[in-house]
């Protein structure tokens, strides 16, 4: 529960050092941003996909893999279509760094520890990721289209959170 609560407030921290840092990120920050939280969690599906053998967290992982994969497609589409180029930033790199000292973490894990820590950490990630999403990525993106698409992924991933606390209270 520790854990998760911190990795929660290093989330809430980053993103908002970057609201603090740079008044309003722009487009292409947002873009890497959001693919950048996106690849997260497809990195995190995979190692639930390799590691865990209850079949509710697979298919959550799976789901996981499936629809950030499907959004950041999209993503790269749009920015090519743009001719933006996604331009990385002190907060991609924070929520990278964090994601692999989380996948450190749970790769030390096995059976149902590492099946509650991956859900309780989704949980926590979608909470986060939602939350920058409705509070600075959304609001601050300037492209219709790209706020379109921030507002599309933000309506996926409210159902991902939800699945992932319905599963977190099944996981023990």
């Amino acid at each position: 529960m520790f854990t998760k609560l911190l990795a929660a407030t290093a989330m809430a921290a980053t993103l908002a050092t970057a609201a603090i840092a740079a008044d309003k990120p722009t487009d292409p920050q947002i873009a890497h941003i959001a693919y950048t939280a996106g690849e997260i969690d497809i990195a995190a599906a995979k190692q639930a996909l390799m590691m865990s053998k209850n079949a509710e967290v697979r298919q959550f992982a799976e789901t996981m893999e499936r629809d950030h994969a499907a959004v950041n497609k999209q993503a790269l589409a749009l920015l090519q279509k743009l001719k933006v180029r996604p331009e990385d930033n002190d907060t991609s790199k924070s929520l990278s760094s964090d994601a692999k000292a989380e996948l450190t973490k749970l790769s030390k894990l096995h059976g149902a520890a590492f099946d509650k820590a991956y859900v309780d950490n989704e949980v926590a990630y979608h909470k986060q990721v939602n939350g920058a999403l409705e509070t600075l990525l959304i609001p601050s993106a300037q492209n219709g289209e790209l706020k379109a698409l921030l507002q599309t992924g933000l309506k996926l991933f409210k159902e991902h959170q939800t699945h992932a606390e319905h599963l977190a209270a099944m996981v023990k």
